[in-house]
């Protein structure tokens, strides 16, 4: 679904992501923003098989996760990803997790696009381009 700031994908923390402290442990925060990625992406007609059939791939090269507030078992949050930069190779997406509307934390990641059979770095497709610069 999309808000103000952008696309926003529901999720609800997993008995399997709360660690002793009673928190998410802080390596599942990537696994989120990788789903809502894949969400934001889907969302605007790059689903995993159109990846895939048009040959693009990307991969993360640099997470920053600022955390505010932790988020326990069986919390609803939502995830809002929006773009930021876009590079010649790369580009960023910016992330922030909600709890009834309190920030719980935010990130940035930056992809480098890259040929899927392991060549290397490629251009930024137009077609992903386009998506993030809506």
């Amino acid at each position: 679904m999309l808000d103000a700031d952008g696309f926003v994908m529901p999720w609800k923390a997993r008995y399997f992501e709360v660690d002793q402290q009673g928190v998410v442990f802080n390596a599942w925060y990537l696994t989120w923003f990788d789903e809502a990625m894949s969400g934001f992406l889907a969302h605007h007609g790059l689903d995993a098989a159109t990846l895939v059939r048009e040959g693009l791939d990307f991969q993360l090269v640099r997470s920053e996760i600022d955390w505010r507030a932790g988020v326990r078992w069986g919390e609803a949050v939502e995830i809002a990803v929006r773009p930021g930069r876009i590079g010649t190779t790369s580009f960023d997406l910016h992330f922030s997790v909600r709890r009834g509307g309190e920030e719980t934390c935010t990130a940035k990641i930056v992809y480098v696009s890259v040929a899927p059979d392991g060549s290397g770095k490629r251009p930024v497709p137009d077609a992903l381009q386009e998506i993030l610069r809506t």
